[in-house]
């Protein structure tokens, strides 16, 4: 069974280079999961579809929760080091902002990552806009406000990715994961 330590998320805000690191450490032969909203979009053909994010919110990101739940089960089995592009905290922070509630639902404790979560932090210079990311850098900043609030409350340590080139954020990804992977060994 894969330990929670080798479970590790890319977070923070939309547009903040995490598909970019994701495809790179792809590359560099680790296991990784795409981003479970960017699927959903990608799959939905009708644009006036209730699970696309401008058009209802709240169904988009309760798909979302769902997708990222059965990717995170699905490699329960697999013995090696996953990176994950968004899970299950961020849909359940846009859920919780899209519908109001008070709690992000067992979920979130129910099924964890490893510890740091690593947070794309707002970054305008490479932050665009397109036909699947529609909102402002207005409110990537406030989503990544309140994925870092997030995962701060639910008990996880957070490191935010410089802004540097894709081959240092995999350095960084890559020398910070064997530090916690080294230490859970112990």
């Amino acid at each position: 069974m894969v330990r929670q330590a080798q479970r590790f998320l890319i977070s923070g805000c939309s547009g903040g280079g995490k598909s970019t690191l994701i495809r790179a450490l792809a590359a560099r032969g680790y296991k990784v999961v795409d981003e479970p909203g960017l699927r959903i979009v990608r799959g939905e053909t009708n644009p006036l579809s209730p699970f696309l994010p401008w058009n209802n919110m709240e169904k988009f990101a309760a798909r979302a929760l769902e997708v990222a739940i059965s990717d995170f089960n699905k490699l329960t089995q697999v013995d090696q080091t996953v990176f994950f592009d968004r899970g299950i905290v961020d849909a359940a922070v846009a859920l919780r902002h899209s519908s109001g509630a008070k709690e992000f639902g067992a979920s979130t404790t129910r099924f964890r990552y490893g510890s740091p979560v690593f947070i794309a932090p707002p970054w305008e210079d490479i932050f665009s806009q397109n036909a699947e990311r529609r909102h402002s850098f207005g409110d990537a900043l406030e989503e990544c406000g309140r994925l870092i609030a997030a995962y701060e409350h639910l008990g996880y340590e957070t490191a935010i990715l410089p802004k540097v080139s894709v081959a240092q954020r995999v350095a960084f990804v890559e020398e910070t994961a064997r530090a916690v992977m080294s230490e859970a060994n112990k």
